[in-house]
């Protein structure tokens, strides 16, 4: 058959060697682009991350752009380099007679020397894809960017924006000042002085929270904190213990115990008002409009509500204080049976004011409650339950004993009179002795 662009024979194995020399190029170009591609996969996951990691504001698809940019560009880079070793279609040829032994029948038609042979229902070219060294290059490679891309990182500025447990004391503090906020048991002027301080405190490098400085000033404004709220709770007993006891006396003639109860009601308002924690305002000018030289004139409603005020917020200030102080509570309670103790009857409060024909007026059980008296100075036998562990010198036993003195009368005189009386210790200490006793007497008092 003649050579020439419509033999269709010809047309058949060119297109076929066309086909081949494709896939051959095709496995060139992946061949060589398997290394550069693990490379750049592993290079690439690291800067995604750390571009995630410092540049949190950046778009996602962009970061995706530029990577997708640098595959492309590798691949070019990698197709032009491949492109030194790619076949032609008569090196497809060659390779194809050679795979079906047809003896250099393609080569010789390609040239013009013999005809294209006949058509044939399948071609081998002896090739074969080996889709494990193809595909595990490209699989790892997608893998380590998609670990670039989503593995969870932590910004360095949502890292800094965590803050770290702030020392207990300023939650115990705050916590205390919020109580006495929401109870209404101290004036805001106080409070929001006392926030300010520990604003303050909290407002410095998170470094020097728990430095000896902080934590001492923290210390000072605790103390002193707890010690505004302890006088305002003192002050505020004080009163109601007077305005009681001014009720109860109220029908007496005692004048000068009148006075006394009074004073103590104006010392302790004034201790209210002068320090600097204060009470709720609205309890301070309850407390000021009350006219104790009227004390009869007074509904005792008003009188009742007032004294329930001041334990009110007197017992409010104890729930803030976060536990501590409680054991005082155990320590000066008053006896069950001797009542609080005002002196006036058996019901009274507190101590009883004294006087010449009414004892001291303190209060029993001021101390708590007394315990049982341990027997000491008694004597008790100690008796032995293992003597095979004792040892020389083990005390065994005490027994409390007396000396045993002989009384009859001595027939030894100074004289040598047998008749006469002994003296004192000449009779029991020395002349009961017999010699070798006097003897060693003798020598341990010289």
């Amino acid at each position: 058959m003649a050579e020439g662009s419509g033999n269709p024979h010809r047309e058949y194995w060119m297109a076929r060697a066309k086909a081949v020399r494709r896939r051959v190029n095709l496995a060139w170009w992946l061949e060589t682009c398997s290394a550069p591609l693990l490379v750049f996969s592993m290079v690439g996951a690291v800067a995604l991350l750390w571009m995630r990691r410092d540049f949190p504001d950046v778009n996602p698809w962009k970061a995706g752009a530029a990577a997708a940019g640098g595959v492309v560009l590798l691949a070019m880079g990698c197709l032009a380099w491949a492109a030194r070793r790619f076949e032609r279609v008569e090196d497809s040829l060659v390779r194809i007679e050679a795979s079906m032994c047809l003896r250099n029948a393609l080569s010789a038609a390609s040239d013009g020397v013999a005809p294209w042979p006949a058509p044939v229902e399948r071609i081998d070219a002896g090739l074969r894809w080996r889709w494990s060294r193809l595909l595990v290059p490209l699989v790892g490679s997608m893998l380590l960017l998609a670990a670039g891309a989503w593995l969870p990182v932590v910004s360095p500025q949502a890292a800094a924006a965590s803050t770290p447990e702030e020392p207990q004391s300023w939650k115990q503090l705050a916590a205390e000042l919020d109580h006495l906020t929401k109870e209404e048991l101290a004036d805001e002027k106080y409070l929001e002085e006392t926030r300010r301080k520990l604003d303050e405190l909290k407002s410095r490098e998170e470094e020097q929270w728990f430095s000896h400085s902080s934590l001492e000033a923290t210390d000072s404004l605790k103390k002193a904190h707890r010690a505004e709220t302890e006088r305002v709770e003192r002050e505020l007993g004080r009163a109601d213990k007077a305005l009681g006891a001014l009720e109860r006396n109220a029908g007496t003639g005692n004048e000068a115990e009148k006075n006394r109860l009074m004073e103590e009601f104006d010392q302790a308002l004034q201790g209210l008002q002068n320090g600097a924690m204060k009470p709720n305002p609205q309890l301070l000018e309850q407390m000021r409009g009350m006219d104790l030289k009227q004390l009869g004139d007074i509904p005792p409603e008003q009188l009742e509500q007032l004294r329930e005020n001041l334990r009110k917020n007197a017992e409010g200030l104890q729930g803030g204080e976060g536990g501590e102080g409680e054991w005082d509570d155990e320590l000066l309670a008053d006896d069950a049976e001797g009542g609080e103790g005002e002196g006036n009857g058996p019901e009274g409060e507190g101590a009883g004011s004294g006087g010449v024909d009414r004892g001291p007026g303190h209060a029993p059980g001021v101390l708590g409650k007394e315990k049982d008296r341990l027997k000491s100075g008694e004597m008790a036998g100690l008796e032995a339950k293992d003597l095979s562990k004792a040892a020389p010198g083990d005390l065994l036993e005490l027994q409390d004993g007396e000396h045993e003195v002989d009384r009859s009368s001595s027939s030894i005189t100074a004289g040598g009179d047998t008749q006469a009386t002994g003296r004192g210790g000449d009779r029991v200490w020395r002349e009961s002795l017999d010699p070798d006793e006097q003897r060693t007497l003798k020598r341990f008092f010289e």
